[in-house]
């Protein structure tokens, strides 16, 4: 049961209020107000300085996640993916300094995609006034701890986005001082000290936190995911120095999985268990979540399952063929493919994840509002690829703000995955890392394993270039990830951005004549959706195929900050 736990997670500016001291409102010292010399006295003050960060990490909630990739095509395409992304003329950046706190929860873009320095200041602030407190080291260091976790993230976030970045790592109170105007420290170097920040957050975070907060398996699945991107983005941008950071990423996820904790959550249902997953109103105690975000009824709910009823995106040709058969081979190998000139055919003989993210013929939309034809070009969806993950047919849910559906923070799954493509990229892949890693997330929906040696190269592949396995461990992390936000990121640190340029990416599923008439019986107006020549839905007419330039591998800095700064030197191609 929930009713009994205060959230940290997705709602830091309730738990400061509860932590507060129970006084007149008017009366209370405004807590921007409260100098260091009065402050950090003790575990509970750090406790809720620290409560500040966790509104910036990253929520896998489904909602227009993806919508960046090859995955989707939502009903508007994404200003960067088109082309039309402009140079933004400023940001929501303080590097000023100051001596008050303000314990408002951190406004950060969760996409780090922001030229935005806030909560590393914060983290910075911490770092020089923790010490004050009267408490045993081993205490201190916990929060210490998650103040190094959150700064790697963040730093690591703003590298993803922008490349070199500013590196500030102690507090500024005077914002004239030049280190503020200096120029980017280049992105192995800001790497290198994440690695060092979230190998101090692993060593001092106990094993089993207070209930919400962060705790050391948290910090390992970080650092998993963290040191994948950065190995992989070196071996395939060709900056060297990778084998250092592949090898931190098993590591991390070799320790979690060694720790007995957690596992992929399965009840022997496979043509639901994986979509149940993400319907779940309690992930507390659930064995795949390492940290979740989670909701309580009449104390923070939220209207995630409502709006991804509303998010008028959907999958793409792309991603519907990425999904393997039934009998673990491709579309373009296998024999029980029947074709896409049909949505039942497309969905038949393929394995059971396609049916539990794509809504086909049967799904409860919303309280028997059954699915008979798909939708197509509305303000559901997009492709007619509906995604329905996260996506469930309660009433109560779709209540305006009513849901308590919980979220994944940080998935066991991908820690397996993170396992599998790490020890590939390695040259260190057995038959027993995939049976450890790849083979629990096929079990789950009764697919068969995937085995080394009886695998065949996909003529249709994306990575034409790739060994196999990498190949197919890459799209397992597609179809068991998908709508869940990595797949831009992964797009880049494969140095693929190129993937882009394939039509499939911007198609949605086939409209033939016959299936025009059966919407029409329908009385379904369909009239105004354009195919191409073979009938697929042509989601952007006015383009047959998407352009990557390869200056999107780095977001631009506003041009504010190049004024005021002219050490920045703008990014290639902006």
């Amino acid at each position: 049961m929930k009713n009994k736990y205060i959230i940290y997670i997705a709602c830091a500016a309730m738990t400061i209020v509860a932590s507060c001291k129970k006084e007149s409102f008017l009366n209370r010292t405004p807590l921007s107000s409260i100098v260091p010399e009065n402050f950090f006295k003790n575990e509970t003050d750090l406790q809720l300085y620290c409560n500040q960060y966790y509104s910036s990490l990253t929520i896998q909630n489904f909602l227009r996640l993806d919508d960046n990739s090859d995955d989707k095509a939502n009903a508007t395409i994404n200003p960067m993916l088109a082309g039309t992304y402009t140079v933004p003329s400023q940001a929501t950046h303080n590097y000023s300094g100051g001596t008050t706190l303000d314990f408002s929860p951190i406004n950060v873009n969760q996409s780090g995609t922001d030229w935005d320095f806030s909560l590393i200041r914060a983290c910075n602030f911490f770092l020089i006034n923790y010490q004050k407190a009267a408490i045993p080291d081993a205490t201190k260091n916990i929060y210490v701890g998650e103040t190094l976790f959150f700064r790697a993230n963040d730093f690591w976030k703003k590298v993803k986005a922008f490349g070199d970045v500013p590196y500030v790592n102690h507090y500024i109170v005077d914002s004239s001082k030049s280190v503020l105007y200096g120029p980017r420290m280049p992105h192995k170097q800001v790497m290198d000290s994440v690695l060092k920040d979230i190998n101090f957050a692993v060593a001092n975070l106990p094993v089993t936190p207070v209930d919400g907060r962060l705790g050391k398996y948290a910090a390992l699945a970080l650092k998993a995911r963290i040191c994948l991107w950065e190995g992989t983005y070196r071996k395939y941008a060709g900056v060297g120095d990778e084998t250092i950071y592949l090898q931190a990423a098993s590591d991390a996820a070799e320790q979690i999985m060694s720790s007995g904790q957690f596992k992929i959550y399965n009840t022997g249902n496979p043509q639901s268990d994986y979509y149940n997953l993400f319907i779940q109103d309690e992930l507390k105690g659930n064995s795949e979540a390492i940290l979740p975000a989670r909701y309580l009824s009449s104390i923070l709910m939220n209207g995630i399952d409502r709006s991804l009823g509303e998010a008028a995106d959907g999958y793409t040709k792309d991603f519907a063929n990425s999904i393997l058969c039934s009998d673990g081979l491709p579309v373009s190998l296998s024999p029980l493919y029947k074709g896409d000139d049909t949505p039942d055919d497309e969905a038949t003989n393929r394995d059971p994840r396609y049916k539990q993210q794509i809504a086909t013929r049967g799904f409860d939309f919303l309280d028997g509002d059954l699915i008979s034809l798909p939708r197509i070009a509305t303000t559901v969806t997009s492709t007619g690829y509906q995604p329905i993950k996260g996506r469930s047919s309660s009433l109560a849910a779709w209540n305006a703000n009513a849901s308590t559906y919980d979220f994944f923070i940080f998935r066991y799954a991908e820690v397996l995955l993170i396992e599998a493509e790490a020890k590939a990229e390695l040259g260190q892949a057995t038959q027993t890392i995939i049976d450890n890693t790849i083979n629990p997330l096929r079990d789950r929906v009764g697919m068969p394993h995937m085995i080394i040696t009886t695998l065949v190269k996909d003529p249709k592949s994306n990575f034409p270039s790739l060994p196999v396995l990498i190949d197919e461990i890459r799209r397992e992390r597609r179809v068991e990830l998908g709508s869940e936000g990595f797949r831009f990121d992964d797009i880049k640190r494969w140095r693929a951005g190129t993937l882009i340029n394939n039509p499939n990416t911007i198609l949605g599923m086939k409209l033939t004549p016959a299936l025009r008439a059966q919407y029409a019986a329908a009385k379904i107006d369909v009239s105004s959706v354009v195919v191409d020549a073979n009938n697929y839905i042509r989601q952007y007419p006015s383009i047959t195929t998407r352009t990557w330039n390869d200056k999107m591998y780095l977001l631009p800095i506003p041009t504010q900050e190049l004024s005021l700064n002219p050490n920045l030197k703008q990014n290639p191609g902006w």
